[in-house]
């Protein structure tokens, strides 16, 4: 069957001009933790892009490499205001019961333990040719804070971890 999850993040940082202004932008691509009903493995990492017709889940350390998998970014949603960037994004994927084939637990959907992880890209006004990239994610200690590889100023402030819901 097919299901979905919502993800909703909001992070402050100077989005548009002035003192401390770093272009940031969510960047396309966006990591989440979902059960793999083609590898019968749960929790795995799966590397999403918007506009792919299809994902990448990890595999395992135990031998089972990386493979495709069916699910979709299906709307990826962006919000700026002058100091506040947030996205909304709703992944959508295939999901079937199955038992973890190296522990016997039983899948769930999204997963028992959501996680999703959100690249976010700024341009440094003292180096525009150089395009930084930051990441948040929802097991970081909050506040976090990233700065800039260029002039080291503060970029981006994420406050409350991004949310997981599923949707069906």
């Amino acid at each position: 069957m097919q299901r979905s999850v919502e993800i909703n993040a909001e992070v402050a940082g100077r989005t548009g001009g002035g003192k401390g202004f770093h272009y940031l932008h969510w960047r396309s691509k966006l990591e989440l933790s979902i059960d793999c009903f083609v590898c019968e493995r749960t929790n795995r990492t799966t590397v999403l892009e918007v506009g792919a017709e299809r994902a990448l889940c990890s595999g395992s350390r135990s031998g089972i490499p990386g493979h495709y998998t069916a699910a979709r970014i299906a709307a990826f949603d962006v919000t700026s205001g002058e100091d506040r960037l947030a996205l909304r994004a709703v992944v959508s994927f295939w999901w079937a019961p199955f038992h973890d084939s190296r522990s016997g637990h039983r899948n769930a959907a999204p997963t028992l333990h959501p996680w999703v992880r959100l690249h976010i890209g700024y341009e440094c006004p003292e180096d525009a040719d150089e395009p930084g990239t930051a990441s948040i994610q929802t097991n970081m200690v909050r506040p976090a804070s990233e700065s800039c590889g260029q002039c080291g100023g503060k970029v981006v402030t994420s406050e409350q971890a991004p949310t997981i819901r599923l949707l069906d």
